[in-house]
């Protein structure tokens, strides 16, 4: 069985039930592998990232095999304005955040299963060059931490990489530790470049933390809120506190 996001913004649960922790979001147009289905909750493996968790059976539409496999080797196009609408022929509109995914999009329009979608917004779809992660990144400045959280409403700090990178063209796993894995290490924070990856540690040494690297020795992160904070050799120095709040484990060289 297969699924689509067909609104917004909706959860995703790390165990079936309304009360328990948002682990990630789903946008509008992503597509996923439905692994288990109940009255109420599917359990979900995303195309995009292969990340699983519950969904509300009431949140999404079902799609076909044939569907599922054309929109896996369709080309991409993400929604590029920081929030916007989508019309249907009857007039309904739907609001949709910066990065949600069109799919079979031509010409201002799209559509899911028989339903077809109008869009006159910015559309990104192409792979950016390097310079254009910072200059994504900076739509999202002050967006609000959110554990979980993958939208200008809301967002933690490897959503934020993971979806500024998509909207770059490039796709990265969704959590920090996951993320870690990917890339070519740095030795010295000296050979890093904007739109390098720098990764964060707990004191037993578990990465917890991503941030976007910046010109002059900055970092772009969700900690608090999408921020811009000094990066050194021992991590992040925190300009509003004046004092370090992460520790610097690794730079990594994504692209």
């Amino acid at each position: 069985m297969y699924g689509i996001c067909n609104l917004s913004i909706v959860p995703l649960r790390l165990e079936p039930t309304d009360v328990s922790e948002m682990v990630n979001q789903l946008v509008f147009g992503e597509h996923f592998l439905i692994l288990e289905k109940t009255k109420k909750w599917s359990k979900i493996k995303l195309a995009f990232d292969g990340y699983e968790g519950y969904i509300d059976n009431k949140q999404y539409e079902n799609i076909s095999e044939e569907t599922y496999n054309l929109l896996e080797n369709n080309e991409n196009h993400y929604a590029g304005e920081l929030i916007d609408f989508i019309i249907d022929k009857q007039d309904n509109l739907t609001t949709i955040p910066l990065g949600a995914k069109l799919p079979f999009y031509t010409d201002n329009k799209f559509s899911i299963n028989e339903r077809i979608y109008s869009y006159e917004g910015k559309v990104n779809h192409k792979t950016l060059e390097k310079t254009a992660i910072v200059e994504i990144a900076y739509q999202f400045l002050n967006v609000p931490y959110l554990w979980g959280g993958k939208t200008p409403f809301g967002i933690d700090c490897s959503g934020f990489t993971q979806t500024v990178y998509k909207l770059c063209g490039i796709p990265i796993l969704r959590d920090a530790s996951e993320q870690a894995t990917q890339g070519e290490v740095l030795s010295f924070i000296e050979e890093s470049e904007p739109g390098d990856l720098a990764f964060f540690d707990n004191e037993e040494g578990k990465i917890t933390h991503v941030g976007i690297v910046m010109n002059d020795y900055n970092i772009i992160h969700a900690h608090g809120k999408v921020r811009i904070d000094k990066l050194d050799h021992s991590g992040i120095y925190n300009i509003d506190k004046q004092q370090h709040t992460h520790k610097l484990r690794v730079i990594k060289k994504i692209i």
